[in-house]
């Protein structure tokens, strides 16, 4: 909802109504995204006693639309692959960036081949969960509640900053970058988190003469709802001086759209928001989770020159990152996680495509990771009774050792359960208090 409202206008009571307003490209007082005065709320009046104090970053990257993992871990000693897909098989082995004898990365993955070779990427294999569903909206919600019976509402990574970061008082503790929505896995109506389609944009719509009014009408009213907006408007406003001191301080030491410019639409922005995130990181705002996300995966038809298209903003993208983070001195505190709603199935469609499937590869990247390949590479001759690809490891296994290895959270309390072991971490954490 937008709403246009004079300055003159402007009370407590429009804020509360309309919500709390960031974000770029709005007119109003309620077009941008940030946490709400509820998410204010419960942080102020519910806030943690107990916290974690490692100073380790996640960033999960979204591969949004069902990456195939086929053309991304591609299987090169297999001949069913040609058999399952006679059109698309060829140039993705012969072209194939070899890892050893039996599988190679997409062609265009040049960059993490490269620290793939220094030990710096983990690929889990055979990722999936049981009884699979192919419709996007219900796999993804399994993928960012952490729930295959879909009973959980709450975002994984949402839980993780209610119960372990809420304690540390500011919502860039959680982030999305280069999206003007909230992230299914960040969500939770107990954390503080913000997002940001844009840092340099960010702020009250409306410009710099809302700001100000907003500013006279910070008088710390007696009552719940006078606490409630003034926590929410000095909590925005300490946001907003945070991201233009680390704007001023933050000098990129890669570049981002160097090889990415050229193949660059509105709609798949990632070294942009990378780029922000690697910003919010170097710059010692104290953000620990980040999500961003890269579109255009639902390959139905034409995958051939498409897949490979996203392979490559994805490796530009992800290379840059970790280029301007390792020469900022950060690169050890960094893990670079991806995540799709589903597969795509081994048969290859008459539109030259392949349709929703089941299992699919991960890939872990940065020097907190112990290179090397994890899990089973799903068979191609041993399908399941819907032709898809049999899992092997459960996606929460992998979220498991993101928490309890990197982020020194609480697993089992997240996750509601524990799962085996994928150890692609080179040293675990503990969590302190």
């Amino acid at each position: 909802m937008t709403r246009q409202i004079g300055i003159n206008q402007l009370k407590r009571r429009d804020f509360l109504k309309a919500g709390l307003v960031f974000g770029a490209g709005a007119t109003g007082l309620a077009a941008g995204y940030a946490a709400v005065p509820d998410a204010f709320a419960r942080a102020v009046y519910a806030a943690k006693r107990e916290g974690l104090t490692n100073d380790n970053v996640l960033v999960m990257i979204q591969l949004a639309g069902g990456n195939d993992g086929l053309r991304t871990v591609v299987p090169l000693a297999d001949p069913s692959l040609h058999d399952l897909r006679p059109k698309l098989s060829g140039p993705m082995v012969s072209q194939a960036l070899p890892l050893n004898d039996q599988f190679g990365l997409n062609h265009n993955l040049g960059a993490i081949k490269g620290l793939w070779d220094k030990g710096k990427v983990a690929i889990v294999q055979g990722v999936g969960y049981p009884n699979p569903t192919f419709s996007h909206f219900e796999s993804i919600r399994i993928w960012e509640t952490g729930d295959p019976t879909r009973r959980q509402v709450d975002g994984w990574l949402g839980r993780t900053l209610a119960s372990a970061y809420d304690s540390n008082g500011h919502p860039l503790t959680g982030c999305a970058c280069g999206t003007t929505e909230v992230p299914g896995a960040l969500r939770d109506l107990q954390a503080t988190m913000t997002v940001i389609q844009d840092q340099k944009t960010f702020g009250f719509t409306g410009g710099s003469e809302v700001e100000a009014a907003v500013g006279a009408l910070y008088k710390g009213t007696p009552g719940i709802y006078g606490a409630l907006f003034d926590t929410a408007i000095a909590t925005a406003t300490e946001t907003m001086a945070t991201l233009r001191t680390s704007a001023a301080s933050y000098q990129p030491m890669a570049g981002y759209t160097d090889k990415v410019q050229l193949v660059y639409s509105s709609k798949n922005q990632l070294a942009a928001a990378l780029q922000l995130a690697a910003e919010l990181i170097v710059t010692g705002t104290g953000v620990k989770l980040l999500h961003v996300t890269l579109g255009g995966f639902d390959t139905h038809y034409t995958e051939l020159n498409r897949h490979d298209d996203l392979m490559g903003y994805l490796d530009s993208a992800v290379g840059a990152f970790y280029q301007d983070l390792a020469a900022h001195g950060m690169a050890d505190k960094v893990l670079i996680a991806t995540w799709s709603e589903f597969g795509r199935r081994p048969k290859e469609n008459a539109s030259g495509g392949t349709d929703h499937g089941a299992a699919a590869p991960l890939l872990l990247i940065g020097d907190p990771v112990k290179g090397g390949l994890y899990g089973e590479s799903p068979s191609l001759t041993s399908l399941d009774a819907t032709g898809n690809l049999k899992y092997a490891v459960d996606f929460r296994s992998v979220y498991q050792e993101i928490l309890g290895g990197h982020l020194g959270a609480d697993s089992s309390k997240i996750l509601g359960a524990s799962f085996d072991s994928v150890p692609f971490l080179k040293a675990p954490v503990s969590a302190t208090v």
